[in-house]
């Protein structure tokens, strides 16, 4: 039997500063542990044991962006998924000019346009309670993420704009949990990370290995996953 799965997360608090380390600064225990933390988080426990399973792409993201605020940031989403491209193997990433060939849309917008677009376009409920500050919303199954769909809100500071574009994108490629005890990652409200931080990028590189499968369970990847930290980590320079 199939079935289907919603997830949206939301951002509450936002500040940002530039972080960059070495991929060698991490120990192999802090990547098995952000992984954990990312891809099998506690934070949905409303949905028994399915969130503990692995999410991803299997097939190419291709992105379309949707830019619904006055000031023009296309460029910009185009420019961080042409980094995920470069930066994230087993991962490939596009961008297109026909929203109906995209599996991942990006909406960006002013604050004003943000409730009444996550309703109409995210949601599709006109009574729906929207949370957060910027959200993206994550459709999965048994054979990995169906389609992504995040909302950017672009009018109140660089620091959010930017903060949110990095976090909403990259976890709807799959790491999707936040934790408060992950410093060096922007998957943590508390943290003032605002770009693609080595530590992130390592992590999505673990997601994207091939032997990480969608639907496997933590006990499951345990065996591997020390090698796969391991090749990430020669990856990412």
């Amino acid at each position: 039997m199939r079935f289907i799965l919603t997830f949206v997360l939301f951002s509450l608090f936002v500040v940002a500063s530039p972080a960059r380390a070495a991929s060698q600064t991490f120990s192999t225990e802090e990547l098995l542990q952000g992984f954990e933390r990312t891809v099998f988080g506690l934070e949905y426990r409303s949905w028994s044991w399915r969130p503990y399973m692995v999410k991803k792409f299997t097939q190419p993201v291709v992105f379309y962006v949707h830019n619904l605020s006055a000031r023009n940031r296309k460029s910009i989403v185009h420019r961080f998924v042409r980094e995920i491209d470069r930066r994230v193997g087993g991962l490939k990433a596009t961008v297109t000019n026909d929203p109906s060939a995209a599996n991942f849309e990006v909406y960006v917008v002013d604050r004003a346009q943000y409730v009444p677009v996550v309703k109409k376009d995210i949601y599709k409920n006109n009574r729906a309670k929207v949370p957060g500050r910027c959200l993206v919303r994550v459709v999965s199954g048994r054979k990995g993420i169906k389609r992504s769909s995040a909302v950017i809100v672009s009018d109140e500071g660089e620091f959010l704009f930017k903060r949110c574009l990095v976090e909403e994108i990259l976890q709807g490629l799959g790491p999707m949990n936040d934790d408060e005890r992950l410093t060096h990652s922007v998957f943590n409200d508390s943290s003032r990370h605002s770009r693609f931080t080595v530590f992130d990028q390592i992590i999505l590189n673990m997601l994207y290995d091939p032997r990480i499968k969608p639907g496997m369970s933590k006990k499951q990847i345990e065996p591997i996953l020390p090698l796969v930290a391991r090749d990430a980590r020669r990856r990412v320079r």
